[in-house]
């Protein structure tokens, strides 16, 4: 202990130079019913805003970067996001496995393939493909390889997409990979967030923004058109401006020859229609609005339902027979597949050549099932992976039925298997060793009660030796939303950096996810939201109760929807926490569907044009629910510039508006790195080192 006290007293006492905030009355803060007076943060790259940003990111660096702990946190990091021996995401292509590859030598990515049989061995023979740095350095752009659609079945010819700085806008290229090079007169379509999906060797099916100013309130496409090799574009499908985005979906036979074309129309992010393509006009397939497609295999086009549809219930996976649907698109009926039960929840579906492959969480435990359909009936086989494990998808050959899925837990580190989902069998190829020694920690789920009554579920992973007096730093993680599940995942960094620190880990699987299928999300849409804010405070509570911690050890981590999450639950309850990380975060929930992207979440959060909507909106959002004389938490918030998902703005305005309240605020925003603020590894292993900082500063000092 005494070899630690020269820097715990180090980081005590930056604090005192970095926070000296000048105070603001009350008449500056924003309201629900009054003029924004921090709009002008908005502007992203304004003179004003920028030079608000660069003040806030050198107190932030030298609150965190000057910490001592900073160098140790940043070098662990560093070990583990550049790690030789780490399982970079394979995918399947012409017989073998492609992957992109980052390290120091690389930190923009290598594209390269090797064949499946040496990579299933574990001694990959790699062949470069493409060199992203190389490319980012030649062309002067700040290139991140975004994937690549290979044209089936010889998938020589692909469809690059590629990120200048990590954001979701892309620019599409064709690549030879034959040739290692990009096809002079090929397929290039400039940046814009668009979809594209090949038809045939000479013709794309494109959504993006044809005429300049032509996309929907979210930003996305809403023109479908065909693009043939000589530029000829010809229209297809037409959605609104006041949709989400319309996209292309290629439905593959034999061969990877096209049997039928769909067009999506995200309606609002819940709701969609489905068109046929043919002949004559769209025809919308028979299905409910709240449907999404899955995947297509034996001549059965599969979509799963979030809302009952006559006899098929909410949560089910169905299927249409295409010959009935190319027959009569508007009278064909989908049937059953597979309904989960109440305490099951599908995760991911997909397709190999011959099966139907559907990731299930059950009481948010995973397990893989592989569909056959013969003689009009479908049965399943479950794949024999490792019980009491997260399991996901990672990706699915199209001409055979090999699959690799990636297994883990909180103490167990992530292994691959290779599967194939005909033989219903699955071998280990690849696993990481142990980043942090897992024999110091205990995994345990426990059961908080929320406001209405419900059983919210949470995981904790906790020292064993600490005893339970309500002293163990903890860190409570949360995002409750858009039907995405938080089941137990290996994290390096956390293990690392925090929990061989001493601290625990918390996730609380809060309504709003997708841990118990669509009702589980539904409960908390729209008007009500605040069961979500419920449910996290609740798990707090509990975990006060069972002695783990106590308000003064405990911190709270959200980032994007998890952003509301935290920013709320900062707000609301200040007393429940005395650390709050927030990231590329929404938080000003009366503007959110003014700014990129926003619009799109209307289905979510409900549309603040509309009085009663904007009236239960206004009671949470956190931005204009500030008030002076509260004592909140000193908080750590933080963005990039070029995050083109969730707009900056909100970071910068409710840290400006903490600071008017002459609140302690920590702010700090790179220029790069998009939504996921992980496409470089190095810039990442620096998030996590000062992510941690802060905690260690906050929870541990």
């Amino acid at each position: 202990m005494n070899a630690l006290r020269p820097a715990l007293i180090a980081a005590l006492l930056l604090p005192a130079v970095a926070l000296a905030q000048p105070a603001a009355g009350p008449a500056s803060l924003p309201r629900a019913d009054a003029p924004d007076p921090f709009l002008w943060l908005e502007e992203v790259d304004g003179a004003r805003a920028t030079a608000w940003v660069e003040g806030q990111n050198a107190r932030a660096k030298a609150r965190l970067e000057g910490d001592p702990r900073y160098e140790t946190l940043l070098a662990q990091a560093r070990a583990i996001f550049t790690a030789q021996d780490r399982i970079a995401t394979p995918s399947f292509r012409a017989g073998g496995v492609d992957n992109l590859w980052q390290d120091d030598a690389n930190p923009h990515g290598l594209w390269r393939h090797a064949s499946l049989e040496s990579y299933a061995a574990g001694t990959p023979a790699w062949t470069p493909i493409l060199d992203m740095d190389a490319l980012a350095k030649s062309e002067g752009r700040n290139w991140f390889f975004h994937g690549a659609d290979c044209l089936k079945p010889a998938q020589t010819l692909c469809l690059t997409a590629l990120s200048d700085g990590g954001g979701d806008a892309v620019e599409l290229r064709e690549f030879d990979v034959g040739a290692k090079t990009f096809v002079e007169g090929g397929f290039a379509l400039p940046e814009g967030k668009q979809d594209a999906a090949w038809l045939d060797a000479d013709t794309l099916l494109v959504a993006r923004e044809w005429v300049p100013g032509e996309v929907t309130e979210s930003g996305y496409a809403y023109v479908l058109k065909s693009l043939t090799r000589d530029g000829t574009a010809v229209e297809l499908y037409r959605g609104q401006p006041t949709d989400v985005s319309v996209f292309p979906l290629v439905l593959r036979g034999e061969g990877g020859r096209a049997e039928a074309v769909i067009a999506g129309r995200g309606v609002t992010f819940y709701e969609s229609d489905f068109m046929l393509l043919g002949e004559g006009a769209p025809v919308r397939l028979n299905l409910p609005k709240k449907a999404e497609y899955e995947a297509y295999v034996s001549g059965q086009a599969v979509f799963s339902l979030q809302e009952a549809h006559g006899d098929l219930p909410q949560g089910a996976l169905v299927a249409f027979d295409l010959a009935e649907l190319k027959a009569d698109p508007a009278g064909a009926k989908a049937r059953l597949i597979f309904a989960p039960g109440p305490r099951q929840a599908i995760q991911a579906v997909g397709a190999t050549d011959s099966r139907l492959v559907v990731a299930l969480l059950e009481d948010v435990k995973g397990a893989v099932d592989a569909w056959a359909f013969e003689d009009g009936a479908w049965t399943s086989t479950r794949l024999p992976l490792p019980a009491d494990a997260n399991i996901t998808l990672t990706d699915l050959a199209a001409t055979t039925d090999a699959l690799f899925v990636k297994v883990e837990g909180f103490l167990t580190p992530t292994s691959l298997w290779l599967a194939d989902a005909a033989a219903a069998s699955a071998r280990q190829v690849a696993a990481l060793p142990d980043r942090f020694d897992p024999a110091t920690h205990l995994v345990e789920q426990h059961w908080a009660t929320s406001s209405d009554g419900a059983q919210i579920p949470y995981f904790v992973v906790r020292p064993r030796a600490a005893a339970l007096d309500g002293q163990i730093p903890t860190l409570m993680y949360g995002y409750g939303g858009f039907e995405i599940a938080k089941p137990p995942i290996y994290m390096p960094e956390a293990g690392k950096l925090w929990m061989e620190k001493g601290g625990a880990y918390v996730i609380a699987n809060i309504r709003g996810g997708g841990e118990f299928g669509p009702a589980w999300h539904q409960a908390v849409l729209r008007e009500n939201r605040q069961l979500a804010f419920d449910d996290f405070a609740a798990v707090a509570r509990d975990l006060f109760a069972r002695n783990i911690t106590s308000p003064r050890r405990l911190g709270i981590y959200g980032r994007s929807n998890g952003g509301v999450l935290t920013s709320v639950s900062m707000t609301q309850h200040p007393e429940l926490w005395n650390a709050v990380v927030i990231e590329s975060p929404l938080v000003d929930m009366l503007r959110y569907h003014r700014l990129p992207a926003g619009a799109s979440w209307i289905g979510e959060f409900g549309d603040p044009e509309v009085a009663e909507d904007r009236a239960f909106i206004a009671r949470y959002s956190a931005y204009q629910n500030l008030k002076a004389g509260t004592d909140y938490p000193e908080a750590y918030i933080t963005t990039n510039t070029r995050d083109d998902r969730v707009h900056p703005g909100h970071a910068r305005k409710f840290a400006a508006a903490l600071e008017a309240l002459g609140v302690p605020v920590i702010y700090y925003e790179p220029a790069a790195g998009g939504h996921a603020n992980d496409a470089d590894p190095q810039l990442n292993a620096a998030r996590w080192a000062r992510h941690y900082v802060y905690l260690m500063q906050r929870l541990m000092d």
